[in-house]
């Protein structure tokens, strides 16, 4: 690692590495993602979240696909997908911080809005410039399929996503001048076996790990403008009310006494 590259600040979590297929010019993003898995699951038992097993198994799928992009990309990158799928009717959100090596999301299965087709959004904020959004439809129900076509069509470069193991999976993402014949004939058992057959030169590892970084302070922090336009409108008559976190669906419990604490803390917000 260069001296310029950024510390990353994450103390513990999985390893992601990556590697340059020399005579492919390809780049390879592999890690096991039990780790990530694990943490995702205590999230959700804390939280007593409970969504539907094959909306966990997509988010899984999902969540090791975002990591493995979001190990491929600039340190200073924030990145947020949502990935919209018509059938099953679920919304799946998920959201990177490069710098600090975190990455969350959550699922969406209430409301979720009917489309002619599926959707894939994703959001990308670098410092100082304007975020940059992109869209592509896609079919199927396999978040892998919504990926691959995102990098076709947004980052404008052939990418294929790869499960080798129950929990192993890997990114192989296409490079100028690219041996577009193998790229395209890659299978499961040549991608697992990459390491014996084809010279890498490793680049990067970097750890991922679960961490939203949302709290009670800035869940108040949010509610705090509907509070000052409508104290009624927001607790309903109620002295306490559940408020989910956006981005991870943690469950938080604000009560009046503490949202008008805050408010009197902090006047001029």
């Amino acid at each position: 690692m260069s001296e310029s590259t950024p510390v990353n600040p994450a103390e513990s979590g999985l390893e992601i590495r990556t590697s340059f297929v020399r005579s492919r010019n390809a780049l390879l993003a592999k890690a096991d993602f039990g780790p990530l898995f694990v943490d995702f699951f205590l999230h959700l038992s804390d939280h007593a979240l409970k969504p539907a097993e094959p909306h966990v198994e997509m988010f899984k799928r999902a969540l090791a696909g975002f990591a493995l992009h979001c190990a491929s990309r600039p340190w200073n990158e924030i990145v947020a997908w949502t990935i919209n799928f018509q059938d099953p009717l679920v919304n799946l959100f998920l959201v990177g911080d490069n710098s600090e090596g975190s990455v969350a999301g959550r699922i969406f299965a209430d409301n979720v809005k009917q489309m002619p087709t599926n959707q894939f959004f994703a959001d990308v904020v670098l410092p100082g410039k304007p975020k940059r959004r992109s869209s592509v439809e896609f079919t199927g129900a396999d978040p892998f399929i919504g990926l691959e076509h995102y990098y076709r069509q947004s980052e404008q470069r052939p990418a294929r996503f790869f499960q080798t193991a129950e929990e192993e999976f890997v990114l192989v993402a296409a490079h100028p001048d690219y041996d577009e014949a193998w790229f395209e004939a890659l299978t499961v058992e040549q991608v697992r076996d990459l390491a014996k057959n084809e010279e890498l030169g490793e680049l990067e590892k970097r750890v991922c790990r679960w961490h939203c970084g949302c709290n009670q302070q800035r869940i108040l922090q949010v509610l705090q403008p509907v509070f000052l336009q409508d104290p009624q409108d927001l607790f309903l008559g109620e002295e306490v009310i559940e408020v989910r976190c956006p981005r991870c669906a943690a469950r938080y419990a604000i009560t009046r006494e503490a949202m008008e604490a805050y408010v009197a803390e902090h006047p001029g917000k």
